[in-house]
């Protein structure tokens, strides 16, 4: 395993600054022309991390923090590449091979790096699980997936031990390994350094498992190949604009597929540092030193926490490093947007879109215009259209299906839901990948997107996605957060009724939802102001963050809003 660094200053090689060119430089030219080859054997520890390891060993990989940002330790490529040697070769001496799947729940701690990386090295599948997942949870996808070995910390190894026993082989990390648990550092320590199986995989093994979200359904099984690892150098390169010398934080649970979009493989191919930090509650005092202190050039976070990020007093921190900002996981509100611009010295936060099952799909990037609330603009290596029921071109400004075309295969879809032919049989119809997601394109090629499918409201004829409701909601300096979804009504179809957080120095009052009424009226069309308010202290958020609506329709139908 790696050493720990103790020095103050662990990354001491330039940055790229803000005068950096952008590494998208044409993006019509780079659209035609962006081509992925993925050799026929291909295993990503083995062709992004080995390599890199060779070339520059002492590059800095991945800068490990605790929650208030004091430095845990600083993995190199070569580092690196030795742990996942040492956790490989200890997966193999207790009989884990190629294709068994791993339950992997761990915080954001080095060791996360070494039970991925070591997994992943011998063609063994990791499934993250995020670390709220109650034994019922573990449960579901244990057994849904076959799973041959977890590893976990100690209270994953309780939660694992209420809800399964049919595990061939459990590592711990941490000295607290309870009874039936292997020690994880122990075991890699043991096997040591040495050759692992020089060719494990072919492209289109079984790289890593994730469970979808579940926003209306148990999750599903998303299952990708090894190839997804390449797959991300569109996200990386560009759309977090990455190159050489970045320290890059995306700010995600282990457990999401966000991980894979921003900690894993992309950023190493552009020779990139990545920070994790084991943070608690969103504290932006926290969030905003760390940036300060270990010199963050590039940031993503879920709109989320931008929307708590920009209550804060910009002017105590230093942002000179901060080069490129990002988000996803929701569209951001342009209001939230100005003030992360103002706050930071002109910084834009350059929205993505994606999904559990892709790479980045549309995003926003520093040489394309960024038109407030859009999606932005495809990938390249990847065609998107937006599609009618039955899969025809629309027009621009015309709602519909958010769809990927699938010949030629983009590098980074998924293949279908795992040992589920008929969720695969709904998404992957005639050339398209149906994402779920509805959205328009306007004439110029920019997408703007307009919630679920199950999301947008009909109310008296017309259709209302719940986005720019929620964006109008949240330019009013009293709302942090807001969720707009219909209620059956029996003269309109639906209603809009939105549940509000308020923001600190704000109370809950009828003068208030009234007041809040009449501004969503002067922002967008009168027709789509909520003709209910609710304030509430939290959102219902699915584990990556995105805000449930589902349960927020089943409150309102059980008249417990």
């Amino acid at each position: 395993m790696s050493t720990q660094e103790t020095a103050e200053h662990t990354i001491d090689r330039p940055r790229p600054g803000r005068d950096a060119p952008p590494r998208l430089s044409d993006y019509d030219v780079e659209r035609a022309s962006f081509n992925l080859q993925v050799p026929q054997r291909y295993n990503p520890v083995l062709h992004i991390v080995e390599p890199w390891a060779a070339e520059d060993p002492g590059a800095p990989a991945v800068l490990s923090l605790d929650g208030t940002g004091e430095i845990v330790q600083l993995d190199t490529a070569a580092s690196l590449a030795r742990a996942s040697r040492e956790a490989a070769r200890a997966l193999l001496e207790l009989g884990i091979g190629p294709g068994d799947h791993v339950f992997v729940m761990l915080p954001r701690i080095p060791a996360w790096y070494a039970a991925m990386l070591g997994c992943i090295r011998i063609g063994a599948v990791p499934m993250p699980g995020p670390n709220l997942l109650t034994p019922k949870d573990i449960a579901y996808r244990v057994e849904r997936a076959r799973a041959k070995a977890a590893i976990t910390d100690a209270a994953g190894a309780a939660k694992t031990d209420a809800a399964t026993t049919g595990l061939k082989a459990r590592l711990c990390v941490g000295r607290d390994a309870p009874l039936g648990w292997l020690n994880f550092e122990e075991c890699c320590a043991a096997a040591g350094d040495g050759p692992t199986p020089e060719d494990p995989t072919h492209s289109d093994d079984p790289l890593l498992l994730y469970f979808t979200s579940g926003t209306v359904a148990y999750p599903k099984m998303v299952q990708h190949r090894q190839s997804y690892g390449l797959g991300h150098v569109g996200t990386a390169r560009f759309w977090h604009d990455l190159r050489a010398g970045d320290v890059h934080w995306t700010i995600t649970d282990t457990g999401w597929a966000k991980a894979a979009w921003g900690t894993l493989f992309g950023q190493w191919h552009e020779r990139a540092c990545v920070i994790q930090a084991t943070l608690g509650p969103p504290d932006a005092d926290t969030i905003f030193r760390i940036i300060e202190r270990h010199g963050i050039t590039s940031f993503c976070a879920p709109p989320t926490l931008y929307r708590l990020l920009v209550l804060s007093d910009f002017s105590r921190y230093d942002f000179s490093t901060l080069r490129h900002c990002t988000s996803a996981g929701e569209p951001l509100n342009p209001e939230v947007i100005r003030a992360w611009r103002e706050g930071t010295g002109g910084l834009t936060v350059y929205d993505g879109y994606g999904q559990t099952e892709t790479t980045a799909l549309v995003a926003n990037y520093r040489t394309v215009e960024v038109r407030p609330g859009s999606m932005g603009r495809p990938v390249p290596g990847w065609d998107v259209a937006v599609v009618d029921d039955d899969g025809a071109p629309l027009g621009a400004g015309d709602v519909g299906h958010v769809v990927v075309r699938r010949d030629p295969e983009p590098v980074g879809l998924f293949p279908g839901y795992h040992e589920d032919p008929d969720a695969t049989a709904a998404a992957f119809r005639g050339p398209w990948y149906f994402t779920g997601d509805k959205a328009s394109i306007d004439a110029d090629g920019w997408f703007w997107f307009e919630g679920r499918s199950d999301d947008v409201i009909t109310s008296s004829a017309y259709r209302i996605g719940p986005f720019e409701v929620e964006s109008a909601l949240v330019e009013h300096p009293a709302v942090a957060e807001a969720a707009v979804v219909g209620k059956d009504d029996p003269q309109r179809t639906q209603i809009v009724v939105a549940f509000c957080v308020l923001a600190p120095g704000h109370t809950a009052s009828d003068e208030l939802a009234k007041t809040l009424q009449d501004h969503v009226k002067l922002v967008t069309a009168p027709y789509k102001y909520p003709r209910e308010v609710y304030f509430v202290d939290e959102l219902p958020k699915t584990v990556s963050g995105k805000i449930r609506r589902t349960e927020l329709r089943g409150r309102l139908r059980e008249n417990r809003p």
